[in-house]
């Protein structure tokens, strides 16, 4: 993630072009109920006097380089897409038509997968970004982007690195490496499962 930018603006109609194949990402039932907002170069500071605290801005290390960002995009979600999805006939029986029926809001799974999709092709357009995740001020920012009706899954503040950033300190924790989070069912394990009958 890229913590500190240049002031150098991000072209608003690419990253438009970006968000709109970001998008392309699978959605639930094909609800298509995840939207991209994008803020440019001269909103951002209107983007952070409404996402942030004065107390934050005056003491974060961080904020100075990240407000110099070229763009933002603000990541959302419409339940109320997959409700109305679920109550069409071929999904009926599914009883996902109430929020308090979806054991993973899927709305949320797949604004991840559209932000994750943005991230890569950012990446491959040589564009640095962040994600800025939604912790606090939600409504204030559904408010001012003009999405009051949606459920906000995070902001990627997008721009030009300027090598200066402040390296996360979760960087230093120690984990299990990557491949050791891959494992496989052992077969003990599945020929305690077989339900077939067979032999």
């Amino acid at each position: 993630m890229t913590r500190s930018f240049l002031p150098v603006a991000v072209d608003q109609d690419l990253l438009d072009e970006l968000c709109a194949e970001a998008l392309r990402a699978p959605t639930a039932g094909n609800s298509a109920g995840v939207r991209m907002t994008t803020v440019a170069h001269h909103q951002v500071a209107a983007y952070f006097a409404v996402a942030t605290d004065a107390a934050w801005r005056e003491t974060s290390a961080r904020f100075a380089g990240l407000s110099r960002c070229g763009a933002v995009v603000i990541v959302t979600a419409r339940p109320q897409d997959y409700l109305a999805r679920y109550a069409d006939d071929d999904k009926a029986a599914s009883g996902l038509e109430r929020l308090d029926a979806w054991r993973v809001p899927y709305w949320l799974t797949d604004a991840a997968m559209a932000t994750m999709a943005l991230l890569l092709l950012l990446e491959e357009r040589g564009l640095g970004a962040t994600l800025w995740g939604n912790f606090r001020h939600e409504d204030e920012v559904l408010s001012w982007a003009g999405a009051a009706e949606e459920t906000l899954f995070a902001t990627v503040l997008v721009g030009v690195p300027d090598g200066a950033g402040h390296p996360s300190s979760s960087l230093v924790r120690d984990v299990p490496p990557r491949r050791d989070r891959v494992r496989h069912v052992d077969g003990a394990r599945e020929s305690r499962t077989d339900t077939s009958g067979e032999g």
